[in-house]
Formats: structure tokens, sequence, C-alpha cells
């Protein structure tokens, strides 16, 4: 990322190329679109009604399947997701921007009942629900448009007046959906487009006249900018996990290798759930290791944009650094190297299986978020389990086993937000509730809880 004088320049992860230029937005301009945003929320005649947002999200909708394929290439140009995913994901974008117009009928309040003691009596109470106001919404790079959608839409659906930063390394797919807004109806002044520096977000972000904010990234820098929030600021942050999955005895092997590979690879391991631990009977989990390490080393390294490629890029140079470093390490400890375990060039990174690595290792006690997969032997379920809820964070989980017992153990007792059963910890559909526990994350993601979020109850209560 290079960062001129009034513009941010973007590159291609894989070859460094320039690919695009956005504008980038100082204190003056930003402190002109929360005046805009305070003065829109403030003045309730300038509120749009719901059919004309509606009407506005439909048309956003369907220029986006117009758009479909130019959508999924940007994806995968700026951000590193392989052309095959990057349209799995623009799909995804698509249907939740249809989520939201649907959500919106369940939005309604209900009839409290006053009468059950004398003092109520004779008052009818209903509650409503309105926009809460003004939405910061701070974004991460490995989800470019599907993660806009999510932090964007909602607003826009309910009402509320959002300003939008995406990543430095990955602003293309948000200006294109703002920009797809606009074109679909929606005034400027509702949805701003607020690519900036480091110190003109912070100020933003912690601006009294926020009254949500919205983040996605790193738990270090979420909890910071938590503690330095407006008194009255609501927010909702997502982080990231150290997943883990449970292998039981009873597993279904041939099912269970490629939904691993998919969840630890995807994305070359740059997802917030993506499988990390891997907990195996002791006596299966040199097969298991070795079963994941075979699928692995098949997979296509390369550029993101080339239909064949399986795995792309890390986002920059120095994550593969980093993630080099932490491989060497756990097999300097002790852990196995099964396959893997080397750069490939500047950009990219081998898909890597680790066997048994060190309790004390970084891959085991932090998140990688590369394409690197651990499995460690375990000698009762109970240990797996201890192990897995071990660390101070806690997103999704995941058990692979054919007995329905020890699934609702694992279901009961995984500190997680949610348990998958025979699939990846990297599971998701976009209406679900979506959240970290502990330090992966605050409130709850998810396309409905969202709005609900982005709006709170008003009650009027009627002497009859």
């Amino acid at each position: 990322m290079t960062q001129g004088q009034k513009t941010l320049d973007v590159f291609n992860p894989f070859d460094h190329s320039l690919i695009g230029t956005v504008p980038l937005r100082d204190w003056a301009e930003i402190d002109g679109y929360l005046e805009d945003a305070h003065n829109l929320y403030r003045n309730r005649q300038n509120w749009l009604p719901a059919y004309e947002r509606i009407e506005i999200l439909k048309k956003t909708a369907k220029i986006m399947e117009g758009r479909f394929e130019e959508l999924a290439f940007q994806i995968a140009n700026e951000g590193g997701k392989p052309l095959k995913d990057a349209r799995v994901e623009v799909t995804r974008a698509i249907d939740g921007v249809g989520i939201c117009i649907k959500e919106l009928s369940h939005m309604g309040g209900q009839e409290i009942p006053m009468d059950l003691t004398a003092a109520g009596a004779g008052h009818l109470a209903f509650t409503m629900r309105e926009p809460i106001g003004p939405v910061v919404a701070i974004s991460a790079f490995n989800h470019p448009l599907n993660l806009i959608v999510h932090q964007v839409a909602p607003a826009v659906a309910v009402g509320c007046p959002v300003l939008v930063k995406p990543a430095g390394d990955t602003p293309l797919s948000c200006k294109a959906f703002v920009d797809i807004l606009y074109e679909a109806g929606l005034p400027e002044e509702w949805c701003r487009f607020a690519a900036c520096d480091i110190a003109t977000a912070e100020r933003m972000i912690t601006d009294p006249r926020t009254a949500f904010f919205s983040f996605i990234g790193s738990g270090k820098v979420g909890w910071m900018l938590r503690s330095k929030l407006a008194p009255g600021t609501r927010c909702a942050l997502e982080h990231g996990g150290v997943a883990p999955v449970i292998v039981d005895d009873s597993a279904d092997l041939t099912m269970m290798i490629p939904s691993l590979l998919k969840g630890a690879f995807y994305h070359s391991g740059q997802v917030c759930v993506s499988v990390q631990r891997i907990f195996a009977p002791r006596h299966q989990a040199q097969d298991i290791a070795q079963a994941l390490a075979d699928g692995a080393s098949q997979l296509v390294v390369g550029n993101a944009i080339l239909e064949e490629t399986d795995c792309g890029p890390l986002i920059r140079p120095a994550e593969v650094d980093r993630v080099s470093e932490w491989v060497d390490e756990a097999v300097f400890g002790g852990a196995e190297l099964l396959t893997g375990g080397k750069k490939l060039s500047e950009a990219t990174y081998a898909p890597t299986v680790l066997l048994n690595p060190a309790e004390n290792a970084r891959v085991t006690r932090a998140e990688i978020f590369g394409p690197v997969a651990c499995v460690y032997g375990y000698d009762s379920m109970d240990e797996a389990i201890e192990k897995a809820n071990g660390l101070p964070f806690a997103f999704q989980a995941s058990v692979f086993t054919q007995n329905l017992d020890r699934a609702m153990k694992a279901i009961r007792e995984l500190d997680a937000t949610a348990v998958m059963v025979n699939d990846h910890t990297a599971f998701r559909v976009d209406w679900m509730p979506f959240a970290g526990r502990r330090q992966s994350g605050y409130n709850t993601g998810g396309i409905g809880y969202t709005m609900h979020d982005m709006t709170q109850d008003k009650m009027a209560v009627i002497k009859l």
C-alpha cells in the first residue's frame, strides 16, 4: 500500500501491480460527513420511509447481479481471494442485500400489557423500533465486498446514515458498493465512502456524533477503539479466533478430510474462524494429519485472478514472513512438519500441516491467519475439550462424530458461540448469528442481528 497526499493506491497482493486508486478523506471532509449524518438523523423530516429504502436495496441487488463477474474479479484482484471463492462472496453479498429487505418486515415492536397492576390499568402501551443514529463502520480486507454489505446495508435498511472506512488494502470493492447504492437512488449524504488515515479514522470513531461503531478486524485494535468511544456510543466488534475442531474416533474420515481442507485453507487461512487446531484421538492423529497433508499438497497456489488457483497470496509480504516465522518456531520446538513449511514467493506460503506443536508455540496459542493447520493427539474427549477451551479466544468450533452423545457433549461443553457438527468451523450463512466471545468479539453479527443493534426501542404509553 502506498499513500499519496489525497489518494490511496491499491495493488494486487500476488504481483504487487497497481490496480486502482481511491480518494483519501481528510478530517475536514470527515467532519462534514459526520455533521451531515448528525443533521439527517436529528431532523426526522429527512428520514427515508421504509418503502423507499426497500426500493433502493432492490435496485442495488439488481445492479450487483448485472456486474457479477466484475465484482468477483475485483475481490480476487485486490484481496487475493481465489476467483472461484470470490464468486461465492458476490453471491452472498447479493443475497445479503435481499436479507436486509426481508428482515425489515420483522423490525416491528410489540404491545406491552399494562393492567398487570392497578397502577397500569387504563393505559395502552406499545413499542416500535427507531434507527439509532449515525453509524461508523470499519471493515477488514478478507471479504472486501460481503463484509461491507454486512455493515452498510443494514444501516441503509433501518435508516441510519453511515460512514464506511474499508481496509487500506481492499477499498475498491467497498467503493464499488457505495457507488452502486448511489446509482440505485440512495442520496449520497446517507452513505459516505470514508477512506482515511488511521488518525482521522480514530477521530471519526470516537466523535460524539457517532451513535454506533461497527468494527471487523484485530482484537488489539478493536478493544483499544472501544475504550475510547464517546459516552453513549454503542458498538459491535468482530475479531478473530483460534478455531478448534474435535475429531471423535467414530468420525467419517472420508467426509471429514475434504471439509477440514476447505475450512483450513480457504482464502489461505485468512478467515477469522478458519480451522487451526484439530484435536484427534492419539492413535488416529498421525493418519489424519497425513491425510490432510496429502490433500493440502495438491492445492494450487498462485494469483487469485486465475481460475485454477485454490490458495491465493497473503495480503502483504510481511504476513508471509510472520507465518514463516511462526511455523519455523513450531518445528524447532518439536512439531512434525508433514507438508509445506516454506515461502513459495514474497507473496505466497505453502499450505502447511503440523503434527503436535508445543502448547506454548504461537501456532497453538494465537490466530495464525495463514495457510496452516495443526493436529494434536488426545487421550480423552475431556482432555480435548479442555485444550480447545484453554485460550482467551472463543468463536466457532466443530466436532466430527457419528455418536450423538459425544456430539451433544461437545455442543454443551465447548466454549463457542456456534458448534458445528460434522462440518468445519468456517461454515456460515449470512442470516445466522455470528459472534466472538471473550477476546474474540463483542455483540452479535449476522444481518438481522446487526439491524437490531442499529435500532432502538421507543415505547408509547397512552392513557385511555
